[in-house]
């Protein structure tokens, strides 16, 4: 199920990505700007970098949402599958009576007529019951789908509103003006890095 955590940690991480790009209110009146204050005293510039992935691999909420959501999906595969076999199953039996009766057919094994046309209304009874099973395996493969990327998508809500308001409530005061997600840089730089300190956060806020 690699194939499924790749998917998952995948669109969790795009989801994401957005929302670490937060703009905070600078009021020029009040402090001075970065640039005086690096030239004048050498200080960091007020910016903030976190990296997705170390969130999503560390929070504990995206990890225990993402196993559950695999989980759930693995389970929802397994019934499917179990059902799948089922049907073929059902359809090679099917196949088979069929062969049977054109035998019987050619043979003329059959007493009469309307034995023959007896056998054969069966067997298309049969075939119509088949089709509509089959159909029914199609409309739960969909649906498992549809509510798979749902959950995905009501997880990826959930992590982007947990983390933003931690964000939001961390630089209340505006010590931070900008707060970045490390995907959008071509290079770091040391010092702005502030991934551990959210993930403990965020962490001890989840308990």
């Amino acid at each position: 199920m690699n194939k499924i955590s790749i998917i998952v940690e995948s669109v969790l991480a795009a989801g994401v990505v957005a929302l670490f790009i937060l703009f905070f209110t600078y009021n020029p009146w009040g402090k001075k700007s970065a640039s005086a204050d690096v030239e004048a005293q050498g200080e960091l510039l007020p910016i903030a970098i976190v990296n997705t992935d170390s969130i999503l691999s560390q929070y504990t909420l995206a990890v225990e949402s993402t196993d559950k959501l695999q989980s759930q999906y693995e389970e929802s595969m397994v019934k499917l599958d179990t059902k799948a076999k089922a049907f073929q199953k059902e359809y090679e039996t099917f196949q088979q009576d069929v062969l049977n009766f054109q035998k019987k057919v050619e043979a003329g094994a059959f007493l009469s007529r309307e034995r023959a046309e007896s056998e054969q209304a069966k067997l298309q009874k049969k075939e119509q019951q088949l089709l509509a099973k089959q159909q029914d395996l199609e409309n739960l493969r969909q649906k498992l789908s549809n509510d798979f990327m749902n959950q995905q998508a009501a997880l990826t809500q959930q992590l982007q509103d947990s983390v933003q308001a931690y964000l939001r409530e961390m630089n209340a005061d505006g010590h931070y003006h900008l707060i970045l997600n490390d995907a959008v840089l071509m290079n770091k730089v040391a010092g702005y890095d502030i991934t551990d300190e959210v993930i403990e956060a965020l962490n001890a806020r989840y308990k």
